[in-house]
């Protein structure tokens, strides 16, 4: 818009002897007053600034109402949790009797199925044995230990998405390499397929068609299907607004988590790293994820809902904020609201090798029967 120039008032009063003599002198102003095109300006980074701080006030004022009230009751661990670990469990790291210690710390918890990282994947979707050496030992000392916890390979990697490198699932070769590693690890003696590919855009019709042949192959083996699975637009489609400023959009729709859910056996949401400056915030926010999954998976269908067993501080996961506390209340009110009587439901702590006691005496206290231990 092109700038005009600030105009003279059109009355003045009448010329004296000394406003000449001030008008002769151009570097000494007549008046403290800022011009006009100075308020234009001031006025319209004030409205821009509203613009963006008002909508962003609302939204966190309504996560903190989300986080009011109180849980129903029972809605507590159905004894369907699960649990992320590290690599470290099937690279030779790990002991017996770091299992025995992992038998005692789940002891009275809900947790029944344990993700353990054995990739990554390579790029063209296939896996080498080298990366699980010890997963044998690991499935039988578990099966031990901790009789009715499976053991399902958490296998992942970072999606191309149109860049150079990454997994392309575009290409139909990389994903029937994917779904033959799945076969590989089940063949391994593994309980099921835990698959984490990340960023995965909403819509992604490759992924489903993956998903599918996944499913044809874990069914034959009488196995688990889970996923990890990205946030949902906590407004109507966010994602869709968000790709126009970012590459990679940190939301699914919630159609889309839908049509993943129906794929699958379970579904677990990455709920942290939500950038939530307030643990009163974060909790309405997991709460609002909870029942956003909740009203489009399937009763038939495991859902799960992450909690950050780790700690770190920075713009997209504020550990003063994002608690497990506030995790769980937010996941128990969510249930509440929602569908409290759902069976097939947990949450899924992320990860061991990062949790803090803290962490673990929030999980008990907040998720397990008031009776446990």
């Amino acid at each position: 818009m092109e700038r005009t120039e600030p105009q003279e008032p059109s009355t003045a009063p009448a010329e004296t002897a000394e406003t000449a003599e001030t008008a002769e002198a151009p570097d000494e102003p007549s008046t403290g007053r800022r011009r006009p095109w100075v308020r234009r300006v001031g006025r319209s980074a004030l409205a821009l600034a509203l613009l963006l701080v008002v909508p962003l006030l609302a939204a966190e004022t309504a996560l903190r109402i989300n986080y009011m009230g109180d849980p129903a009751d029972g809605t507590h661990t159905r004894d369907r949790d699960a649990m992320w670990l590290g690599h470290a469990w099937v690279d030779g790291r790990k002991k017996d009797a770091d299992v025995t210690a992992l038998a005692h710390r789940l002891e009275g918890t809900g947790i029944r199925d344990l993700y353990v990282h054995s990739g990554p994947l390579e790029h063209d979707g296939t896996l080498p044995k080298s990366s699980y050496p010890r997963a044998r030992w690991l499935i039988d000392a578990v099966h031990r230990e901790l009789p009715g916890v499976r053991v399902q390979a958490f296998l992942g990697d970072v999606l191309a998405n149109g860049g150079p490198d990454g997994l392309r699932l575009d290409r139909a070769a990389t994903r029937a390499e994917v779904v033959r590693s799945a076969g590989q690890v089940l063949d391994a003696g593994y309980d099921g397929v835990h698959l984490d590919l990340e960023p995965l855009h909403s819509g992604d019709r490759d992924y489903l068609s993956l998903l599918d042949d996944l499913r044809a192959v874990t069914r034959a083996e009488d196995a688990q299907l889970s996923v990890a699975a990205h946030q949902i637009d906590p407004l109507p489609a966010l994602h869709s607004v968000f790709g126009l400023f970012t590459e990679h959009p940190k939301w699914w729709s919630q159609e889309f988590f839908g049509q993943v859910a129906r794929r699958v056996d379970q579904i677990a949401v990455m709920s942290y790293d939500t950038a939530q400056p307030l643990e009163g915030t974060y909790g309405g926010y997991v709460a609002q994820q909870t029942s956003l999954a909740l009203e489009v998976t399937p009763p038939t269908t495991h859902l799960l809902i992450g909690l950050p067993f780790y700690h770190e501080s920075n713009f997209d996961h504020w550990g003063h904020a994002e608690t497990v506390a506030a995790a769980v209340r937010g996941a128990r009110l969510g249930l509440s609201r929602t569908d409290p009587g759902r069976e097939l439901f947990g949450v899924a702590p992320y990860i061991d090798f990062a949790a803090t006691e803290t962490n673990w005496k929030e999980y008990r206290e907040g998720w397990l029967r008031p009776n446990a231990s």
